[in-house]
C-alpha cells in the first residue's frame, strides 16, 4: 500500500491563539505535518530555509517584518502560501487570483476547509513545481501601484469588528499603537502611525504632525498659530496642531496657506 505524501506546513502569525487555531483545524488531516511555527517575519525566514515547507499559513501584518516582506526576502524560492489577514483591502482581494488562497480573520472551520482543500490539491498536483508565479505576480503588482486600506479591523472587549476608513475623523499616535477617532468613539489599534500612514490613501488622509493624521474632508477651519504652526479645527470641533514640518503637504492638498 502506497502511503499518501505528507504536506509540510509552517504556521506564521504573531498571535499565539491564531497559530493554535490553525493547528486545531489541521489536526485531523493525516496528510499534514506541521514542521514549525513562527511569531514574526524574521523567524519565518529562518524556518522556511531550515524546514523547506510545502505550504505556509502567512500573516500579512506582523511587527518588524510583514508577510509581503518575507516573500520579497525569499526571492524566487517561494513555497505555497495561504495568506491569513485581518485586513480586507485591494491587495487582499488580489490574493484569490495570485496566491493559493487567503483567509480573512475571523474565519470558521468551513471557510478554512475550503482554503485548505484548494491548497492541498494544488500542492499535490504540482509537487515538483518551482517558483509560484502567482505569488511573484502579486509582488510585482503591489510594487507597480498603490493599494490602500478601505477598512480597519478593530479588536475590543473580545469582539472583532470592521471600521470603514470613510468613518475615520483623525488618528493619534500612542507609542506602538494608534488611537483611531471616529464620531465620538476612539479605537485602539496595534500599529505604528508611520505604518498606518503608508496604508492610507494620501488623497484622503494627511499627516499633519509626527503624532497625528487627519482625514482631509473633515477639516473645517485653519487658524494661524505660533511659530508658523496652524490650528486645525475639524467638523466635530476637535482642535489639532499642524506642525511646520508638515505644512507643505497640507498646502499641496488644500492650496496655499495665508
Amino acid at each position: 500500500m502506497i502511503e499518501s505524501p505528507l504536506i509540510r506546513v509552517l504556521l506564521v502569525d504573531d498571535e499565539s491563539l491564531a497559530r493554535e487555531m490553525l493547528r486545531e483545524m489541521l489536526q485531523d488531516d493525516p496528510q499534514v505535518t506541521i514542521v514549525g511555527e513562527s511569531c514574526n517575519g524574521r523567524e519565518a525566514l529562518d524556518a522556511i530555509r531550515i524546514h523547506s515547507p510545502d505550504l505556509i499559513f502567512l500573516d500579512v501584518q506582523m511587527p518588524e517584518l510583514g508577510g509581503f516582506e518575507v516573500l520579497e526576502a525569499l526571492g524566487k524560492e517561494i513555497p505555497g502560501v495561504i495568506f491569513v489577514t485581518a485586513y480586507d483591502q485591494y491587495a487582499v482581494r488580489a490574493f484569490e487570483v495570485h496566491a493559493l488562497d487567503y483567509l480573512l480573520k475571523p474565519f470558521d472551520q468551513e471557510r478554512f476547509d475550503i482554503s485548505w482543500q484548494r491548497a492541498r490539491t494544488q500542492i499535490l498536483r504540482d509537487r515538483n513545481g518551482g517558483t509560484d508565479q502567482r505569488i511573484l505576480a502579486l509582488l510585482e503588482e503591489m510594487k507597480a501601484g498603490n493599494k490602500y486600506l478601505e477598512r480597519l479591523v478593530i479588536k475590543a472587549s473580545g469582539r472583532i469588528y470592521f471600521l470603514e476608513t470613510t468613518e475615520i475623523d483623525w488618528i493619534e499616535a500612542e507609542g506602538n499603537y494608534v488611537s483611531v477617532h471616529s464620531a465620538k468613539k476612539s479605537h485602539l489599534l496595534r500599529e505604528t502611525i508611520s505604518s498606518l500612514e503608508a496604508q492610507l490613501d494620501p488623497k484622503k488622509f494627511l499627516r499633519i504632525h509626527r503624532s497625528s493624521i487627519v482625514r482631509i474632508d473633515r477639516i473645517q477651519e485653519l487658524q494661524p498659530w505660533f511659530h508658523g504652526e496652524y490650528r486645525i479645527i475639524l467638523q466635530n470641533g476637535t482642535q489639532l496642531t499642524l506642525s511646520r514640518n508638515y505644512r507643505d503637504k497640507l498646502q499641496e492638498a488644500l492650496g496655499k496657506l495665508p
